[in-house]
């Protein structure tokens, strides 16, 4: 079994490296793939092949899929050009006769008014009609996306959030690239969806009183208006897109967006995702 991991050099797509070599495939079936030289070949002292490639430009994406049954298509980064990037990379994995690729989501991408996921159900419309067998694992919010945060409060003791009472259900990267590993290396995920988040959903009193275990010092959370909240920001120098993203995120977050959807994260990694506090922890230290 050879198996392609996308952004092999980000955050989730390198500990799903980890984990796959954990699981026990060999490392010279795994195929590390990445734009950045530098980083891609840091990669070889795991062992592992490695590819430089480049959503754009159809040809790298070609000769580092040849010959291989899986890939992981980790969602790229570039908001607003990701869909004909993900188009690419289908469209080159059916051409080299990949089985399955398994894609990296948004939550409820299908249904959902969140601010991130129209590119993830266009890139989930057209794996489908790819004809390529796939999984589909719809990440919730990353614990780590909250590691400014946690360097803003830590100075102020204060969270503010325009969220209201949404809740969030985080899980740690560990545990989403956990689970991708599961799905890459065990028989059963053909045509499934998975809808991944962690086992508690907390909101922002939840999450002060959280950050205030961590940093061992009162934090208490001041929910805002969107207006106020956009103030704000603003008055903090961010950028009028910085800003709305922020704003509409947290909108999103109020309406239900990021509440837990499942037991699924919990369930494929055989374990209870990682718990909020442990996360911050070792983001504080």
């Amino acid at each position: 079994m050879s198996i392609v991991v996308t952004g092999a050099t980000g955050h989730l797509g390198r500990l799903a490296l980890t984990h796959l070599l954990a699981r026990g495939v060999a490392a010279s079936d795994i195929v590390a793939a990445g734009r950045n030289p530098e980083k891609v070949d840091a990669l070889k002292s795991l062992g592992v092949r490695t590819a430089v490639i480049d959503f754009a430009d159809p040809a790298t994406l070609a000769a580092a899929f040849e010959g291989a049954d899986t890939l992981l298509l980790v969602s790229g980064s570039d908001l607003g050009g990701r869909v004909e990037q993900h188009r690419n990379a289908i469209d080159a994995a059916k051409t080299a006769g990949i089985s399955r690729i398994v894609y990296t989501s948004a939550p409820r991408a299908d249904s959902t008014d969140l601010i991130l996921a129209p590119e993830h159900k266009a890139t989930e419309e057209y794996l489908r009609a790819s004809g390529v067998p796939f999984t589909i694992l719809r990440n919730n919010w990353y614990t780590e996306n909250y590691a400014s945060t946690l360097a803003q409060v830590a100075g102020t003791g204060v969270y503010a959030a325009s969220t209201g009472e949404g809740r969030v259900a985080s899980a740690s990267r560990e545990d989403y690239a956990e689970a991708a590993a599961v799905v890459l290396t065990t028989d059963g995920h053909e045509g499934a969806v998975y809808e991944l988040s962690g086992d508690t959903a907390w909101n922002g009193s939840d999450f002060a009183a959280t950050l205030s275990e961590v940093l061992g010092r009162a934090v208490a959370f001041e929910p805002l208006t969107p207006d106020a909240h956009t103030a704000a920001l603003r008055a903090a120098g961010l950028d009028d897109g910085t800003v709305g993203f922020v704003v509409g995120l947290d909108a999103n977050i109020a309406t239900g967006a990021l509440d837990k959807s499942s037991d699924d994260l919990s369930a494929l990694i055989g374990r209870p995702t990682t718990p909020v506090a442990d996360t911050l922890r070792t983001l504080a230290a």
